[in-house]
């Protein structure tokens, strides 16, 4: 287990949750009729200890890595376009740039493992330039993988001093649904059929290529699935080591943070293997359409906000589930009350 670095994480305020529960349970409404809307609002409020909660002003995290077992052909392009990613969300034009900009979140890129030299604009806190091939050796050392912990989480702590109130990670690095599949196998003690899908759209041939790769990963490593940290290292990415970094910084200083897509969930997985109480500081914003997307989430217990079929990256899915919790949070906020309208309120059965 990783006893190199130890997070101060606080348990969840129950008395908060309560006080949450009980705003939503005034509210003139059918109990519990938003479902995990309302859910999501009693995990905030517990987490931060308040029942005034805040989901603005807000920061979307792309940590940017290249994986070098991309030279097994897991993937349609090569490392070239983690850069050109990383270049466009720094100058606003990647895909999930929109939808932040709708769903009014700033985003942020950081290079943490890109090949090519960090494009302008993009935060550079790289450990090395890419990782090596899984399916020969170990991606890292485990120095370096702990290095890139703590850069995630330095970053996720730094978020919640600067004032923001809601954290979302996500990740761009060709090849990850490979290293994200390989820990998630080690993890779980799945085989590598179970958790690898198409990624950005592979042939069958290619998906083939991709399973043969995640098993020979595993047998030539052969990851400790009892410490992630030597999964990571053996097994992940840079991306993946900064994410769970983020998820355990953003955990011990009470900052909630939206899990993206598979890629993410695998990294949380990781943090929550460290730390479990990092789980606290967690929501899933959707479930990936990657077959292993369902199953992280489940391994985590949480059920996610959108289940659309999404699995662009980039955090877009933890971006689109903003909007729903900010129209929870008016209801929350300012909805009326039963006493308001006059109208008895509902009985809680259980």
């Amino acid at each position: 287990m990783m006893n190199e670095q130890h997070f101060h994480i606080s348990a969840p305020d129950e008395a908060a949750a309560a006080a949450a529960r009980a705003r939503w349970d005034s509210l003139a409404k059918p109990l519990g009729s938003l479902g995990l809307l309302e859910d999501a609002i009693v995990h905030l409020a517990a987490l931060t200890g308040s029942t005034e909660v805040s989901l603005k002003p807000r920061t979307l995290l792309v940590f940017c890595a290249d994986n070098g077992v991309v030279a097994q052909g897991v993937s349609q392009c090569g490392s070239e376009v983690t850069a050109a990613v990383a270049a466009a969300l720094s100058q606003g034009r990647s895909t999930v740039c929109p939808m932040a900009q709708l769903a009014d979140c700033r985003v942020q890129a950081v290079d943490i493992g890109m090949r090519e030299p960090t494009p302008p604009g993009v935060m550079d806190c790289h450990i090395l330039r890419g990782t090596s091939d899984i399916t020969q050796g170990p991606a890292m050392t485990r120095a370096q993988c702990l290095s890139a912990i703590r850069t995630g989480a330095e970053i996720a702590k730094e978020q919640a001093r600067t004032g923001v109130k809601l954290l979302a990670v996500g990740e761009m690095g060709i090849g990850n649904t490979t290293t994200a599949s390989a820990v998630t196998a080690a993890l779980l003690d799945l085989p590598a059929e179970a958790v690898t899908g198409r990624g950005a759209g592979l042939s069958d041939e290619g998906l083939l290529r991709k399973r043969r790769a995640i098993e020979s990963a595993l047998q030539v490593n052969a990851p400790d699935r009892s410490d992630p940290v030597d999964v990571l290292t053996k097994v992940g990415g840079l991306d993946l080591a900064a994410m769970c970094g983020a998820y355990l910084g953003a955990a011990e200083a009470r900052l909630p943070v939206l899990i993206d897509g598979f890629v993410s969930a695998a990294a949380a997985l990781c943090a929550v293997r460290l730390s479990p109480e990092a789980s606290a500081a967690m929501l899933a914003s959707h479930v990936s359409a990657e077959p292993a997307g369902r199953i992280v989430l489940e391994a985590l217990g949480t059920r996610p906000l959108i289940d659309a079929g999404l699995r662009l990256g980039e955090g877009s899915g933890a971006v689109a589930a903003m909007p729903l919790l900010d129209m929870a949070l008016a209801v929350y906020s300012g909805g009326d009350t039963f006493s308001a309208r006059g109208i008895k309120p509902y009985t809680r059965l259980s």
